[in-house]
C-alpha cells in the first residue's frame, strides 16, 4: 500500500481541510467495485432527520452561522469540518451516532451555507466562535468536539468559549504541528502559488498527499474538486491565520483530554507533543489517508464510539477541573 507522503509540507495541508460545493459521494462497500467517477453523484442514503437552525456567531463581525442537530442523548458529539470542507463531510458519522447521541454539524462562516461576507479576521478564534455559538443555541449542556484537520485548531478555541461543557476533543488527522510549527518560509512558497493560481495549486497538492492507493477514486476526484473550488478569499486568509495559531496558548487555558485518530502515513511525533500537553495520545489508523470518516467510515465510527463512551464513564475523575466553579 501506498503511504500518504510524509514531505514538510504534508504539516501544512494536513491542518487545512472554505466551502463544499456539493455532498460526498457515499464510499464504496467492501467487495465492491467504485462506480467511475463520471457516474458519481450526491449522497442519497437516508440520513438521521436534521433540525436546522441559524444562530449568529459569538465573533465579533456576528456572522450568521448555519448548523444542524440531529438525534438526542448526551454528550452530544459536534462535528468540525476543515479547510476547504463544510459539515457534509460528516454523512458518514450521522446516523451511527444520532441513534444514541445529539449530533451537531456546523457550517463556519465562508464555509457551506454558512456566508462570509461580514467577515474580515480568519481567525481560529473566530471560526471557534462559530462553533461555540452553535452549541450554545443547541442547548447541548456536555459535548465532545471533534475537528478534522483546521478543525481541530478550530475545536481547540471553542472550548475556551465553552468553559465547563467539553467533556474531551477528538481531532481527525491533525495536532501534528503542535510541538513543532510549520517553518513559515516554506508555508510562503506554496502560499504565493495559491494566490497565482489557487484551483491548480490546491488540487494538485490535494490529490498527490491526501490519499491512499486503497481510497476509492470517486471519493478522492470529488474532493480534490470540491477543495479546489474554495474560494481564495476565505481560503487563503484562513489557512495563513492556521499558521499562526498558537497552540501553547490554547492548551493552557484548557485541561481535556484530547485524542487524535491520524492517519499512519503521516506519523505522529506522540512523544514530542506530550510534553505539550501531557494528555494526548494518537490512534494511528492504517490504509486511509486525510479524510478517515469517509475512506472507512466504519471503522472510524467504532474508534470514535470506543473514545466517547470512555470519557463519558471517566470523566468526572478525568476531568474534574473543566467544570465551572461551584459557588455558594
Amino acid at each position: 500500500m501506498t503511504r500518504t507522503t510524509a514531505l514538510p509540507l504534508i504539516a501544512l495541508v494536513a491542518a487545512l481541510a472554505a466551502c463544499s460545493r456539493s455532498e460526498p459521494p457515499l464510499p464504496a462497500e467492501p467487495g465492491t467495485v467504485a462506480p467511475s467517477s463520471a457516474s458519481a453523484s450526491p449522497s442519497s442514503s437516508p440520513q438521521a432527520e436534521a433540525r436546522e437552525a441559524r444562530v449568529k456567531s459569538l465573533a465579533p463581525d456576528g456572522t450568521e452561522i448555519r448548523y444542524r442537530v440531529y438525534g438526542s442523548g448526551e454528550p452530544a458529539l459536534v462535528f468540525v469540518h476543515g479547510w476547504s470542507c463544510d459539515s457534509g463531510y460528516w454523512d458518514a458519522q450521522l446516523n451511527h451516532f444520532a441513534t444514541r447521541h445529539t449530533v451537531i454539524t456546523v457550517d463556519l462562516a465562508g464555509h457551506g451555507d454558512s456566508p462570509g461576507d461580514q467577515r474580515s479576521d480568519w481567525s481560529m478564534a473566530n471560526f471557534g466562535a462559530d462553533v461555540a455559538a452553535a452549541v450554545k443555541d443547541a442547548g447541548a449542556q456536555r459535548v465532545v468536539l471533534v475537528g478534522s484537520s483546521m478543525g481541530g485548531p478550530v475545536s481547540l478555541e471553542a472550548a475556551r468559549r465553552l468553559p465547563g461543557q467539553v467533556i474531551g476533543i477528538v481531532g481527525v488527522d491533525t495536532f501534528r504541528e503542535i510541538a513543532t510549527p510549520f517553518p513559515k518560509d516554506q508555508f510562503a512558497a506554496i502560499l504565493e502559488k495559491m494566490r497565482q493560481d489557487f484551483a491548480a495549486t490546491t488540487a494538485g497538492f490535494v490529490g498527490a498527499n491526501f490519499f491512499t492507493d486503497r481510497t476509492d477514486p470517486v471519493l478522492k476526484n470529488w474532493i480534490v474538486e470540491d477543495m479546489a473550488a474554495a474560494p481564495p478569499a476565505v481560503a487563503i486568509p484562513a489557512v495563513t491565520a492556521l499558521m499562526e495559531m498558537d497552540y501553547r496558548q490554547a492548551l493552557d487555558a484548557l485541561d481535556l483530554p484530547i485524542v487524535a485518530l491520524n492517519s499512519a502515513g503521516s506519523p505522529t511525533d506522540e512523544a514530542a507533543i506530550r510534553q505539550v500537553e501531557p494528555r494526548f495520545r494518537v490512534v494511528a489508523l492504517e490504509g486511509v489517508g486525510h479524510f478517515p470518516m469517509l475512506e472507512d467510515p466504519q471503522v472510524f465510527n467504532r474508534m470514535l464510539e470506543r473514545i466517547v463512551a470512555e470519557w463519558t464513564q471517566f470523566e468526572p475523575e478525568r476531568n474534574r477541573l473543566s467544570r465551572p466553579p461551584q459557588t455558594g
